[in-house]
């Protein structure tokens, strides 16, 4: 995958649509089942987010995207990432899987979803975002995704 969240099944693209300009359909290439990868790339980099997953190295325990069958063979050394960017206040993460390995590695308490708590990271100081999973397994409506995102840019 040449960048996150691209499985037009999954809604990350959908809420950030909802977000920031009223439409789940923002960023869908029209008539087509495929988000436009290059008014993404534009939105991310106006709104100066970054991704980056919180292993660097994982094995796949069955062929299937579920984090449940992940294993993580090297979890990323998010803060040597912060190193680079001193000015980043806020690490969101979008999965149980991810918050796992975030907060199993840096020791952090684990904020309720939609919630955050301040975290330091490698004496990087942050808000450690929980957010809602935005696969529609998760069983939350996209609005209400939505919402729990909208506290992450808007606080």
């Amino acid at each position: 995958m040449d960048f996150f969240y691209p499985n037009f099944i999954n809604d990350f693209w959908r809420i950030m649509g909802l977000i920031f300009s009223g439409d789940r359909n923002a960023f869908v290439e029209p008539g087509e089942k495929k988000f436009n990868k290059d008014r993404i790339v534009d939105f991310c980099t106006k709104q100066r987010l970054a991704f980056f997953d919180t292993a660097s190295a994982v094995q796949r325990l069955k062929g299937n995207a579920s984090d449940k069958f992940l294993e993580v063979v090297e979890p990323t050394d998010v803060g040597a990432i912060l190193s680079q960017i001193p000015l980043c206040k806020d690490i969101a993460v979008t999965g149980q899987k991810a918050l796992d390995t975030l907060a199993g590695r840096y020791s952090c308490p684990v904020p309720a979803i939609g919630t955050y708590e301040s975290v330091s990271i490698d004496g990087y100081p942050v808000r450690l975002w929980r957010m809602p999973s935005t696969s529609r397994a998760y069983p939350l409506s996209l609005e209400k995704k939505a919402d729990c995102y909208r506290k992450l840019f808007f606080l």
